[in-house]
Parts: C-alpha cells; structure tokens; sequence
C-alpha cells in the first residue's frame, strides 16, 4: 500500500499542493495535519506510522515536511527500513526501495552522527572554557558553607537529631548529609 502524509505548518497555508501530488503519485490512503514541525507531537504522523506495514511506501512531497531535523528524519527512515517499509520524496527524488536511494540515505545518517559529533565537541569546548575562568557548571549547593556550620553546631548538641536539623533547613537527611561531608564536617 502506497500511504502519503502531508504537513502544513500554519492555519494560512493549504495542503492542496502536497495532496495533489501524493494523490498523483498513487497514494491509497493520505493522513494530513496543521501543526508546526518543531512541535514534538504530530497525532497525525503517529497514525500514519502505525498505519504502514511490511512491503508498504511512505510518500512525502517534500522531506521537511516529515521531520523537525536531519536526525529526526534519519531516525523516522531508519525505523521504517527496520520494518522493510519504503519511503519516497517527490520534490528531492529519494526513493529508498531502490540502491541509489538507500545510498543517499546512508550519508544522510553519517551526516547526522557528524553534526551530533560537532555539537557536543563543541559543549565540552565551551563548558572548558567557562571552568578556565573558574565557572563551575551544575546546580547551586542546596545549602551554603554558613548553613553547613550552623548545622554542624545543631548536630553538636547531642538532643539534636539530623532530621530536625534537616527539617530546619527544609531539606532531606541525604542533602544534609552530602553538605556536610562536602564541607569536611564528619557525619
């Protein structure tokens, strides 16, 4: 079965153009939906993939039309060459039931892995730089140094338990405990 799905991404536009293609290019069935692509939920995408099954094509007029990014979209095509179901785009020409299109689509995914590559390369470079000018990443400590030491002379009276002096500061016995030992106070 030959199945198309259509995105527009605003209330202005009209699907008529991608559904006269797909309906063109043989597709039995077509799901369509308004919605942006960077939205992460697309009900109509989520049937039309449940819908396909072994030995079916999924039509699209125009790649971007599928995915929100190359990784989104070699992601969706590798799920659907695991289940042996082909994908084509009018507008591009990618049709990966044949050699040449599985190709295009194997450097697509090389790609996709570069980029990710880059990225995080380029995260740790930044995050290098930022503890070079002696930033430290991560959260703010639940309490301050002066907080540890009044709880340190709280737990000093031997009446004081750690889940009052826990409760005191409005934390969990684990938090006090790790300030604690992070500020050299024996526990």
């Amino acid at each position: 079965m030959i199945i198309g799905y259509v995105r527009v991404s605003t209330q202005d536009q009209h699907a008529d153009l991608q559904t006269d293609a797909l309906t063109q290019a043989g597709c039995e069935q077509i799901f369509q939906e308004k919605v942006t692509g960077k939205l992460r939920e697309r009900p109509e995408l989520t049937q039309c993939l449940r819908t396909l099954r072994k030995g079916d094509t999924l039509v699209v007029w125009r790649m971007d039309r599928l995915a929100r990014s190359l990784k989104d979209l070699v992601e969706i095509i590798e799920d659907l060459h695991q289940r042996e179901i082909g994908f084509k785009s009018l507008n591009e020409n990618i049709d990966t039931t044949s050699a040449s299109g599985k190709l295009i689509f194997h450097i697509f995914g090389a790609l996709a892995e570069f980029e990710h590559t880059l990225i995080l390369e380029r995260t740790k470079a930044g995050l290098a730089a930022a503890r070079a000018r002696g930033r430290k990443g991560g959260r703010k400590p639940a309490m301050s140094e002066g907080d540890v030491r009044k709880a340190a002379a709280m737990l000093s009276d031997p009446m004081m338990t750690k889940a009052e002096v826990a409760q005191h500061f409005k934390i969990s016995r684990t938090t006090l405990n790790s300030s604690l030992k992070r500020d050299g106070y024996s526990l």
